[in-house]
């Protein structure tokens, strides 16, 4: 017989439905299996990666030792050699298209891997349902505590599950103002009570709110928060794959049944019509969505691929083939013969994915490899565009913006090719002095006759770095006479 996963229903009166129901408890039972064990090493490794990168040190020479740094006052971004500034927006713009196709490209082949591996809320859950299983026990004891009343053992229980989940969720917090200053020192300064309100106060939000998604709302984060699972079924087609429930080996003529006798076999099943299903309920009760796979597809799932664990898992103690929930595509699962799960890769929609990938991370690694130290842009000012003075010399203005994106205070030179001597006035700041992660604006003037700027035509800017006289940079740009 079927033991749902959730512990009790609440139902409405007749004639008076509610238009909100109470969260049901959902208490999954633990899992052994391909698809746990993926899960688990995903979580190691996320925990290990955000918990530990704050504490890595990275030599540099004017600027906090720490790997990962988000330096908010410097306006400067360190992931370990890579610095990003505010400048270099293309780079985040292209990170987020490309996280954004992959996302689609990934739910077109494997559906919703992203919610059931990689996803902060489905991580930081399987660590919470970790805490409460070692505090509380398996599902069955967790069901029982749950029903009996307040108690002693009851409240040590809660007491201490809920503890340890407000001590997770303030490290979780904790942990993500480090990456915003150096953690050493920012620990000190936080235990001291030295640092800024807003430091504590983002705590403090941050712990609540983890305490509150991982340790209370759980499934229903993913169910009604999250938009992903309400757009994600336009992007499942017949190829992609899923967990699905084999309904035809599953149900047979007769539908399931429980092993008794004269139907314990797979021989004796058959030939009463019983399908190989026991209806032992497991796929339900390690369901983190509480739903039951056999029922068909549903958004509540994210494609973790604990209920396959679970029924390979059955299936191996009675001794019937597995496979009969499994990632498959929909077209195999309704085949009266299916064949071999693959991942169908060669479709329109993934192809044009892949293509977009390809194009956007091309296009980042090239952003990456041709950056340069300084960023300089120069427009000519145009309001006016030129003014004509009283002596009839033509002014054109510009103005020349410098950006120093190395880690160290920069000097740099600026002139002109191409304007006849004195044509060309900085008012004094040919040489300017640029901070590290800042930038410096200077506004030129060029005045030229008519004669001459008929002539000319075209001139260019050269702002060469002190440091680096071999690195000057030019730039062209028109005299504007009429």
């Amino acid at each position: 017989m079927q033991e749902d996963n959730k512990v009790d229903a609440v139902h409405g009166q007749p004639g008076n439905t509610p238009m909100f129901q109470k969260r049901i408890p959902i208490y999954t039972r633990s899992v052994k299996g391909t698809f746990r064990n993926f899960k688990n090493l995903v979580l190691l490794l996320a925990f290990g990666v955000y918990f530990g990168l704050p504490w890595l040190p990275w030599g540099r020479n004017e600027a906090p030792g720490q790997a990962v740094l988000f330096d908010l006052v410097g306006r400067r971004f360190f992931i370990f050699d890579l610095v990003i500034y505010p400048q270099d927006l293309i780079l985040l713009s292209l990170l987020l298209f490309i996280a954004a196709a992959l996302l689609f490209f990934i739910t077109g082949l494997v559906g919703r891997a992203f919610c059931g591996y990689f996803c902060f809320q489905t991580v930081w859950t399987d660590a919470f349902i970790f805490i409460e299983s070692w505090i509380q026990g398996e599902r069955p004891a967790r069901i029982r505590l749950h029903k009996q009343p307040w108690n002693g053992e009851k409240i040590l229980k809660y007491g201490l599950t809920h503890a340890l989940w407000l001590l997770l969720s303030f490290w979780t917090a904790y942990s993500f103002i480090m990456y915003f200053g150096y953690a050493p020192e920012l620990t000190a300064r936080f235990i001291a009570g030295t640092l800024p309100f807003v430091a504590y106060f983002t705590v403090l939000i941050l712990t609540a709110s983890t305490y509150i998604a991982a340790g209370l709302a759980r499934e229903q984060i993913c169910i009604f928060i999250c938009p992903y699972a309400r757009f994600q079924g336009v992007m499942y087609e017949p190829e992609t794959l899923a967990p699905y429930y084999d309904t035809l080996r599953g149900e047979g003529r007769a539908g399931r049944a429980a092993p008794h006798v004269g139907a314990k076999t797979r021989e004796e099943r058959h030939a009463q019509g019983v399908g190989d299903c026991v209806d032992c309920g497991m796929c339900v009760q390690v369901c983190p969505a509480g739903i039951d796979i056999r029922k068909g597809m549903q958004y509540q799932c994210i494609s973790c691929g604990l209920c396959v664990d679970a029924c390979n898992t059955i299936m191996d103690s009675v001794g019937f083939p597995r496979g009969l929930v499994r990632y498959d595509s929909e077209i195999n699962i309704e085949s009266e013969k299916p064949g071999k799960v693959h991942i169908d890769l060669l479709r329109v929609r993934t192809v044009g994915y892949g293509v977009a990938i390809l194009v956007m991370m091309s296009a980042l690694v090239y952003n990456l490899a041709t950056r340069t130290e300084v960023q300089l842009s120069i427009q000519s000012v145009r309001q006016p565009l030129f003014v004509v003075l009283s002596d009839g010399t033509i002014r054109n203005r510009y103005q020349i913006h410098i950006t120093n994106k190395t880690s160290g205070e920069q000097h740099y030179h600026i002139d002109a090719r191409g304007l006849p001597e004195g044509a060309l006035d900085l008012g004094g700041m040919n040489d300017v002095k640029v901070r590290s992660g800042k930038s410096v604006m200077v506004l030129a003037s060029v005045n030229l006759n008519p004669a001459v700027a008929d002539k000319i035509g075209e001139f260019e800017f050269v702002v060469t770095p002190n440091a680096k006289p071999g690195q000057a940079m030019t730039k062209k740009l028109h005299f504007h006479t009429h």
